[in-house]
């Protein structure tokens, strides 16, 4: 009854309410809400004070870095609403490297962003096609400085014991012990029906062997008590790093780890243009043989290295994730106002 004694209850006539979709509310727990804030909050100061300078990078470039199995967003412009005729297409950013190293390349000085970073194809437990990254270039830098400053961030972030190194190599010698630099493909393919697991034929991909062995069998156990940088990777999979001759040669590059979850991605930067087309030429090839769509290999990163780019290291660190672990949480869409599913 209302307060004049009228009879507020709906017709009969009237139809219900339909009930409401979940997908209208956040995911997130304002709770996760609060957290996100504090540690971005906490990454700032951490930068702030270590004498970097934030800056900011197009989502949107005509550039993209080019790997084999990252696949970014092509959006194409338009000149007008109306038009009929497309215009140039540009990239949504798997993260802002080529555009940082262009402006490393001009200023000299260490810099760091918290950005947005896109992947198509990417949705899972630890993946959203939309994500926040924190990528950082410090100059003047070596590969040890780099790994360095990995430490001092997570032992500041995270309430652990303090970060190891462990060498690629040795990881697979503890773990399944054959040494990755050597093994034939023989040897790998052995070595996958070994373990028991039904491994995918990679025939004679010995990267997709490397890559499946170290995320099945080694990966679980990486930084399940102290956190764990894996270093001196595959001159294989060098992706942008520097090549170190060995023997046997090694990329300069490391991978952070914690609670058998991938962090973060470092390397001591290549500062040659040729090798920077080079790669970028070997990793469409291989996009090819995938059956996937080409990148543009030629980039104003490499007329911008051509001037030269300081001596630094660089690292990208996915910040969902980094939440999802100091929370204790078990997915990253635990950690998003909207993940895919709601956005």
């Amino acid at each position: 009854m209302g307060p004049d004694g009228a009879d507020t209850e709906r017709p009969n006539d009237e139809p219900a309410r339909k009930p409401r979709d979940r997908r209208v509310r956040p995911f997130a727990d304002w709770r996760v809400v609060q957290e996100r804030a504090n540690l971005l909050r906490e990454l700032r100061h951490f930068f702030d004070s270590s004498r970097f300078v934030e800056i900011e990078t197009p989502l949107l470039s005509h550039n993209t870095v080019v790997d084999r199995h990252l696949d970014p967003l092509a959006v194409t412009l338009y000149p007008n609403p109306t038009s009929p005729h497309e215009g140039p297409t540009l990239w949504l950013q798997t993260s802002p490297e080529f555009a940082m190293k262009r402006a490393l390349c001009h200023y000299s000085r260490s810099i760091y962003q918290i950005t947005r970073g896109f992947r198509a194809g990417e949705s899972g437990r630890l993946h959203n096609p939309e994500f926040t990254i924190l990528e950082w270039y410090q100059t003047p830098a070596t590969y040890d400085d780099g790994m360095e400053l990995v430490e001092r961030l997570v032992d500041s972030l995270l309430d652990r014991p303090p970060t190891q190194r462990i060498r690629y190599a040795d990881a697979f010698d503890e773990h399944l012990g054959i040494d990755p630099h050597r093994a034939t493909i023989a040897q790998l393919k052995a070595c996958a029906a070994a373990t028991g697991y039904e491994a995918p034929d990679f025939d004679a991909d010995q990267n997709g062997w490397l890559d499946w062995l170290l995320s099945e069998c080694i990966q679980p156990h990486l930084g399940c008590g102290p956190p764990v940088i894996l270093c001196d990777y595959p001159a294989s999979q060098a992706a942008l790093a520097k090549i170190s001759p060995g023997p046997p040669p090694v990329a300069e590059r490391f991978e952070l780890y914690v609670d058998g979850i991938e962090l973060a991605n470092g390397y001591h930067e290549l500062d040659d243009p040729v090798q920077l087309l080079d790669r970028a030429a070997a990793e469409n090839k291989l996009r090819a043989i995938d059956g996937k769509f080409t990148l543009p290999e030629t980039s104003w990163l490499a007329d911008a290295m051509a001037d030269g780019l300081p001596p630094s290291a660089g690292v990208a660190l996915g910040v969902d994730r980094l939440l999802m672990v100091r929370l204790g949480l078990n997915s990253i869409d635990d950690v998003l106002t909207f993940p895919i599913s709601r956005a």
